[in-house]
């Protein structure tokens, strides 16, 4: 999958700003080399705003080897393990030291549809942020690794879309300020978690 990848730059900016410029963008991940490359347009997300958001793990400035890469670059992907088995992959946004990203929750799966369905062994292959994460390889070894190269890349293919076709909604699968309206995803796609 070809394209440039999403500068630094796009991320240093307010989290609910980089949230809704996710939606359409490409997340490509080279995981077991390129001949195993996975891809998927993003379709639905979540924005966790700093450290006075309740369901952010770096609430109240918490800081732990877990959450490090919170208060990183911007760019950088923060990948956490959650319930014991799954992995979950971010963005970090805002600046560094101030706790943000944007949770990757689905996928519109464009390429690699083989190597996901041998990870995944069942469908919906990207339609969660579980999911998502097994479909395409990534695991904790990819917390703190850069966006903009390497493993995993996201890339501005194509026009962002319209506001229009872009609802919001509250979190999901989370009890901390769970009504927040930091959901976003694309109205139209058959691909947003269920």
């Amino acid at each position: 999958m070809r394209g440039s990848a999403v500068q630094a730059t796009f991320y240093a900016r307010p989290t609910e700003e980089v949230a809704r410029g996710l939606l359409g963008r490409i997340l490509v991940s080279d995981v077991g080399g390129r001949r195993r490359q996975t891809a998927g347009r993003i379709v639905e997300v979540e924005a966790y705003v700093g450290p006075h958001d309740p369901a952010c793990h770096a609430y109240g400035h918490r800081r732990t080897p877990r959450t490090e890469p919170l208060y990183g670059r911007p760019g950088t992907a923060y990948v956490y393990f959650t319930y014991g088995m799954h992995w979950c992959l971010n963005a970090v946004t805002e600046e560094r030291e101030y706790p943000a990203a944007v949770l990757i929750r689905a996928l519109e799966p464009l390429a690699g549809l083989e190597t996901m369905r041998q990870r995944r062994g069942k469908e919906p292959l990207c339609g969660g942020p579980a999911r998502l994460c097994e479909a395409l390889g990534v695991t904790g070894t990819l917390n703190g690794v850069s966006l903009q190269r390497g493993l995993l890349r996201i890339v501005g293919n194509g026009p962002a879309p319209k506001t229009s076709a872009i609802a919001t909604g509250p979190r999901i699968g989370i009890t901390q300020a769970a009504d927040w309206p930091l959901r976003f995803y694309l109205k139209d796609s058959p691909w947003v978690s269920r």
